[in-house]
């Protein structure tokens, strides 16, 4: 059987047994999902590389503890967001989320439409302007909404994982991100760029 159809449990198995390929084959299959968790919490690519390969470290080396109480990949996101809770505490400050919202990019939000290929000069500065505002709002959350919001935008995570990275109830983290979400469109809405609510919509996981 191709290692691609085995499942985490077997996969997981394999690699206590020494297997590498086996972990090799783990870490293929949520390497997007792990680098997302750490680029969310830490807001640099370069950081989230980090963050993740030590991640992906420390599961190796911890593998023989995981009971499969949850799933792995579970298991595998709540040490990357440990990880990279770390990373911040030992810089020392918050980072900036330079973060996109061209639609592509399955990012914060999506934009109905910001700009297109037959653009005006004004409309596109318009967009640029906006890009600015929703970082800003996003920028000004307090951190706990902050990282639900970006957490669930991604889109790879159920509210399940997102409360076990985060180590908080699913109905906590239901209501973050609403709140951040209605913070968000609060900020853009006393900035004038929701007078069409078709504009900008919050994408809801």
């Amino acid at each position: 059987m191709s290692i691609s159809r085995v499942d985490d449990a077997d996969l997981v198995a394999r690699a206590r047994e020494g297997d590498h390929a086996a972990f090799t084959a783990l870490v293929a299959r949520h390497q997007s999902a792990v680098h997302r968790a750490a680029l969310s919490a830490v807001g640099s690519a370069a950081d989230a590389d980090d963050v993740a390969q030590e991640a992906f470290l420390l599961a190796y080396q911890r593998l023989r503890s995981f009971r499969g109480e949850a799933s792995f990949k579970t298991w595998l996101l709540t040490i990357t967001w440990n990880q990279a809770m770390n990373h911040r505490r030992r810089a020392g400050r918050w980072w900036n989320r330079f973060v996109s919202v061209d639609a592509d990019d399955r990012d914060l939000f999506e934009t109905m439409p910001l700009a297109s290929g037959e653009s005006t000069p004004e409309e596109l500065a318009a967009a640029g302007q906006l890009r600015s505002e929703i970082r800003s709002a996003i920028a000004a959350l307090p951190p706990k909404l902050r990282d639900a919001l970006l957490l669930a935008q991604t889109g790879d995570y159920s509210y399940e994982e997102i409360g076990a990275m985060v180590k908080a109830p699913i109905g906590t983290i239901k209501w973050r991100v609403s709140e951040a979400r209605r913070l968000v469109r609060r900020q853009l809405e006393t900035r004038g760029h929701l007078g069409d609510p078709e504009r900008v919509a919050l994408r809801r996981p």
